[in-house]
């Protein structure tokens, strides 16, 4: 299988492995032919946006064991639907996303600016923010 690119046009980054995400469980946003619902945006979920997904009936807090989902707390990372974290953006309840860990997939679904606008990332190359 080909390496999967970030939003950046890079090799695509770890999400998050705790909790373990993607839809494949595996700690990435891959998104091979199986996942029709383009779990692409490395979301690192807040209060607001937890709370509008439940809202919108998409209960991404409580525990569901049968789907290996552990249910979200604030601050944990998450590969979340594009069209989910797009709809939240265009209601105010946007949360931050890491754009090295978020696929390129995403783009089909939600512009490269709007993510930008949201981004979590820390640059490899420190020396920029001194």
């Amino acid at each position: 299988m080909e390496a999967e690119l970030n939003v950046l046009g890079e090799p695509l980054e770890p999400c998050g492995t705790d909790p373990v995400t993607g839809f494949y469980r595996d700690g990435n946003c891959n998104c091979g032919p199986e996942d029709v619902g383009n779990h692409s945006v490395c979301a690192v979920v807040t209060r607001e946006f937890l709370a509008h997904q439940v809202a919108v009936g998409n209960d991404l807090v409580t525990p569901r064991p049968e789907w290996h989902f552990p249910g979200l707390v604030p601050g944990d990372r998450w590969c979340v639907v594009a069209a989910r974290w797009l709809q939240a953006h265009l209601d105010g309840m946007a949360c931050p996303v890491v754009l090295a860990s978020t696929n390129q997939r995403a783009l089909d679904i939600v512009p490269l600016d709007i993510l930008q606008q949201y981004a979590a990332d820390v640059p490899g190359d420190l020396s920029d923010l001194l």
